[in-house]
């Protein structure tokens, strides 16, 4: 071992457990089968390399990173790596010009990762979408944001995307356990984990894989061995290590106690819903699910019956983000009752479902002629009645001719959905 290969060891020791265990081929990937599973499109084209540009979307240590490493390790392209909160237009053109060459002069490919892509602006991506369209670079996107929404839409059209989703706790307890037996990981160190304590960090981290190695690596190097030389790590310490507070009750009873809270949300009971929310809490469970929850069941059984719902339920975590606990109780208190005492719809459910049975039943239907987008378009479209040259509303066909009878969202009788059925019957859209 030479001097270099001495400093490369020691650096790869320093490295948190996290970058250590990334896995290197395709078979030690952990999750997201719906992707990357065998037979998968996007397995096969990294198999194959032949992966177009794409976009990997998702929550934090999913593995988004780690699949573009992935890539970068089992193909025969050069791999170029750049973050775009460091990056500009200048680095963008550096990588485009050396990937336009090394395609003339040796017909090898250049794969560029951006991380955190959805911080670059419209000119930073508009310095890339001609280099993907002539094929000089194969783009990767990495981004915790929604790209529909967070990035241009020249660059999200020239890519496919792929969303990653939280880890299940069986994939990190998986994940974990494998930290615990490989040489990259803790093995060394003879480390011994409960299975309460790998459940407690699989459960705590709540679908990120990052969070629960680096708890686990926390929990070893500072929890001294026992006098057989061994590191024993327990539910306690695990809960120290990731701080977050241990539950008190089993995993079956919490997902009851939250199945209650749910119910009870739905059934109107103030009284019920607080007490379990509130014994939740006591219990360790993160205040952020309850606030979910009840921002979902705001829309999911309120709905258009109450739309300011959704409104307290939301504003309720921003105040909870801002104030923090034990303040924050009493957004969250107000929330709940809020979403208990408002008339009940799932009419937004029902509409959201049929909605999407349409898309699914029926495929690429043009849009009406009257209702294209004029603004790019030289001729000028004609036949659109613009509603407020006639009061506000005039009947015409916004769906497509094979959906025009087709009705998604049928209001209820219920709190506000009754002004709405009386404007539609007013409009004649109600007969």
């Amino acid at each position: 071992m030479d001097l270099f290969d001495y400093a490369n060891q020691n650096n790869d020791a320093l490295k948190p457990l996290a970058e250590r265990m990334r896995p290197a081929a395709l078979n030690e990937f952990i999750g997201q089968s719906h992707i990357v599973g065998e037979g998968s499109l996007l397995r096969r084209a990294i198999s194959a390399d032949r992966l177009g540009s794409c976009i990997f979307y998702g929550p934090p240590g999913t593995g988004k990173t780690t699949l573009a490493n992935i890539i970068a390790k089992n193909t025969n392209s050069h791999f170029e790596i750049l973050n775009a909160v460091s990056s500009g237009v200048a680095d963008a053109k550096r990588v485009i010009e050396e990937a336009k060459n090394r395609l003339l002069m040796y017909g090898k490919k250049t794969y560029l990762l951006l991380d955190e892509c959805h911080r670059w602006n419209k000119a930073q991506s508009d310095s890339v979408l001609a280099a993907i369209e002539q094929g000089y670079i194969v783009f990767i996107g990495s981004t915790t944001e929604n790209p529909y929404v967070s990035m241009t839409k020249a660059i999200v059209s020239r890519c496919r995307l792929f969303e990653f989703r939280p880890l299940t706790d069986a994939d990190i307890t998986k994940a974990l356990n494998r930290a615990l037996n490989d040489k990259r990981g803790l093995l060394d160190m003879n480390v011994s984990a409960d299975d309460d304590a790998l459940g407690y960090l699989a459960l705590a981290a709540s679908g990120d894989l990052r969070t629960a190695l680096n708890a686990l690596e926390l929990a070893a190097v500072t929890t001294a061995p026992d006098k057989d030389g061994v590191i024993r790590i327990n539910k306690e310490i695990a809960a120290q290590s990731i701080q977050k507070r241990v539950l008190s009750v089993n995993e079956d009873d919490y997902y009851d106690m939250l199945s209650a809270f749910c119910k009870s949300l739905r059934g109107s009971d103030s009284d019920a819903a607080l007490y379990w929310a509130m014994r939740l809490i006591d219990a360790g469970c993160d205040p952020l699910i309850i606030f979910r929850r009840t921002i979902a069941h705001s829309a999911e059984d309120v709905g258009m019956a109450n739309p300011d719902a959704l409104v307290v339920a939301t504003n309720a975590l921003v105040a909870y983000e801002k104030i923090g606990m034990p303040e924050g109780k009493l957004p969250l208190a107000e929330a709940i009752i809020c979403v208990c005492e408002s008339e009940k719809s799932n009419s937004v459910v029902i509409a959201k479902d049929k909605a999407e049975e349409a898309v699914r039943a029926v495929k690429n239907e043009a849009v009406p002629v009257y209702l294209r987008d004029v603004n790019y378009k030289q001729d000028k479209i004609s036949g659109y009645k613009y509603p407020h040259d006639y009061g506000g509303y005039v009947e015409q066909q916004y769906l497509p001719d094979s959906l025009k009878d087709e009705k998604f969202y049928v209001p209820s009788e219920h709190g506000y959905e009754k002004t709405v059925r009386e404007r539609r019957k007013r409009l004649g859209k109600i007969k």
